[in-house]
């Protein structure tokens, strides 16, 4: 009996394993087969051209500095959706998950409605002889908006995973709800606010679709990868999509690692 049990549990894990192999072989299958494709010779040259430099740069602050400035309003958000209950609440949470489902191009077209010349915003900032479009600015704008589910989402399950008995406690000997939140509830969540950060930081640092309508140039490294397609062709695309891809990489893994030790 015992020995149908191990060979059947065995058998389970194999099954799990290929099904899992799978999911693995098809996500580095690609990316491999692009890497050996390239010459090295011309991923050298590649990392020497100044439009790519800036176009990854480009792509790293503006993404870095719109999860650091949206997470100043988000992270309250979160807090409020883990922890009280009101009217609407479920069509708020909806709400936050559209960009999630939106195709991008739309976001762009929506975007690029809000800041143009004639937009609602975009009329604010013209009457002070500001233009939007084309600007980091509008890619901020962009990568905020097809990013921001995952730091509110990742935020708020953290805040619901902070026993409230704490809160209540500090809250009854005598401390104020600012002091609650800044000393209880946020220190016990970092981790999963610095997960959303990061996912935050990663997913508007990739964005493309929202971006190209709006801000065509500057370019960001996702637009310039996609210039050079259209214009030139596969082989000299891929240096540029294998640096960014390179660089993305140890960005990521450099914020996860960063995260993980703190």
């Amino acid at each position: 009996m015992l020995q149908n049990r191990v060979n059947s549990f065995s058998h389970f894990q194999l099954v799990l394993t290929l099904l899992g192999a799978f999911i693995l072989l098809f996500i580095v299958a690609p990316l491999l087969g692009m890497i050996i494709s390239t010459p090295f010779k011309a991923i050298t040259a590649t990392a020497a051209d100044s439009q790519v430099l800036n176009s990854i740069w480009l792509s790293i602050w503006v993404a870095m500095v719109t999860s650091l400035l949206f997470a100043i309003p988000a992270i309250p958000l979160a807090y409020i959706l883990a922890r009280y209950n009101f009217p609407l609440k479920n069509l708020i949470n909806g709400i936050i998950d559209l960009p999630v489902v939106i195709p991008h191009s739309v976001v762009g077209i929506a975007l690029l409605g809000f800041i143009a010349g004639d937009g609602l915003l975009g009329k604010t900032f013209d009457a002070f002889g500001v233009k939007l479009l084309g600007t980091p600015f509008a890619i901020a704008i962009a990568m905020a908006f097809v990013s921001l589910p995952f730091l509110v989402n990742s935020a708020r399950d953290g805040f619901q995973q902070v026993p409230e008995r704490l809160e209540q406690a500090a809250l009854t000997l005598g401390a104020s709800p600012f002091q609650v939140f800044f000393t209880i509830s946020l220190p016990l969540a970092w981790r999963s606010i610095v997960t959303g950060l990061v996912m935050m930081f990663a997913r508007g640092m990739s964005e493309f679709g929202a971006v190209v309508v709006i801000a065509y140039h500057p370019m960001v490294a996702s637009v310039m990868i996609y210039d050079r397609f259209t214009a030139f062709g596969l082989k000299y695309a891929q240096p540029a999509a294998i640096l960014f891809l390179f660089v993305s990489l140890i960005v990521f893994i450099s914020l996860r690692f960063f995260s993980q030790k703190r």
